[in-house]
C-alpha cells in the first residue's frame, strides 16, 4: 500500500540542511548530475570544453582517475585586459563511482568566500564544517542544473578530448 501522506505528522522528519543525511542526499544528486553532464569519464589529464549556444564555456580538466575515485575541476574561465585568465569558480570535485556520489573537495570562489574550502583543511576532512560542505555541494548541485538547462554537455568520445601535455597537476585552489 502507498501512503499518500503520513499516517502521523509527528512520524515525517525533515533533515535540516546541514545533517548528514542531507549532505549524503546532495552528494547523491551531484553524481546524477555529473553524470548527466558528463555520460562518458575521460582519463585522467584530459581537458574538455562544453560550448553552448549562449552561455559561457564550461571547462573539465580530470586530474586523477582511479578504479573508485575520479577527480575533476569544473569552472568557467575569464580573459582578464592584462592578457591573464580567472578560473571561477574553480571547483575540485571528488567523484565516488563505486558510492554513486559526488562531493566538492576544495573551492576558492573569489565572490563568495564563505564557500571556500581550503584544501581538505590540510588534509583532514572532519575540520570542515558540516555546514560549509553542504553550502558549496548545495552551490554545485545548483550549479550543475543551471548547466544542463543551458545544454552543457561533454562530448562523449577520445575525439573530443585534449591530453594535456603538462608534467604536473594544476594546483588546487588555496584560501586568499
Amino acid at each position: 500500500m502507498i501512503l499518500l501522506r503520513p499516517s502521523h505528522p509527528r512520524w515525517v522528519s525533515f533533515d535540516p540542511p546541514d545533517a548528514f543525511a542531507a549532505l549524503m542526499d546532495l552528494y547523491e544528486r551531484n553524481y546524477i548530475n555529473i553524470r548527466r553532464l558528463l555520460p562518458v569519464m575521460p582519463p585522467a589529464r584530459v581537458k574538455c570544453v562544453s560550448r553552448a549556444s549562449g552561455a559561457l564555456d564550461l571547462h573539465l580538466c580530470v586530474t586523477e582517475r582511479c578504479r573508485y575515485t575520479t577527480e575533476l575541476i569544473l569552472t568557467y574561465q575569464f580573459d582578464q585586459d592584462d592578457g591573464s585568465t580567472i578560473a571561477e569558480p574553480n571547483l575540485w570535485i571528488r567523484v565516488y563511482h563505486d558510492a554513486r556520489q559526488a562531493e566538492v573537495v576544495a573551492a576558492q570562489p573569489r565572490h563568495c568566500p564563505t564557500f571556500a574550502i581550503d584544501v581538505l583543511a590540510h588534509h583532514r576532512p572532519e575540520r570542515i564544517h558540516r555546514s560549509t560542505r553542504w553550502r558549496i555541494n548545495r552551490f554545485l548541485y545548483k550549479w550543475l542544473g543551471y548547466c544542463l538547462h543551458q545544454g552543457h554537455r561533454f562530448a562523449t568520445g577520445p575525439d573530443h578530448w585534449v591530453q594535456e601535455m603538462l608534467s604536473t597537476t594544476p594546483s588546487k585552489p588555496t584560501p586568499s
